[in-house]
């Protein structure tokens, strides 16, 4: 059974494609944006009027935060590795965020162009705990595109 017309997506069922390829599964995605500038011209008209229009300016690069549980996915992994290490010629992949149906059937993406990793936060560790380790990643981008 797919979506009826009308219906909007849950938020439980996503993931993280490098690649084409899908390697993790995420608790959470925030911050997935990307802006661009802005610019206000003012101009005469013929018959003297002030006139305002606004222009698009240049794109700026885009963020966004993933996060996943403390798993063995060696391609992410790596890819982060990669990422922290400088090795900039292999870490810059194109990525995409997939939202999928009940069925697991993608819907919706947003595909990220070279994109790597800037950043990698634990989560708290403590003694008597028994609640799930995970990871949250910082990823940076430099175009956006939604499918």
């Amino acid at each position: 059974m797919s979506l009826s017309p009308g219906d909007s997506l849950t938020s439980h069922n996503f993931g993280l494609q490098i690649d084409g390829v899908m390697v993790e599964y995420l608790a959470e995605v925030s911050g997935l944006s990307m802006e661009q500038d802005v610019i206000t011209y003012q101009q005469n008209t013929q018959n003297g009027q002030n006139k305002v229009v606004n222009l698009p300016g240049v794109k700026k690069n885009g963020t966004c935060t993933v996060v996943r549980g403390m798993t063995q996915s060696a391609a992410f992994t790596e890819w982060i590795n990669q990422s922290i290490t400088g090795q900039m010629s292999t870490a810059r992949k194109n990525a995409s965020i997939i939202m999928m149906d009940f069925q697991s059937n993608p819907v919706k993406r947003y595909n990220m162009r070279n994109a790597w990793c800037s950043k990698i936060d634990t989560s708290t560790v403590k003694a008597g705990e028994a609640s799930a380790l995970t990871e949250t990643v910082t990823i940076v981008f430099e175009e956006l595109d939604i499918e």
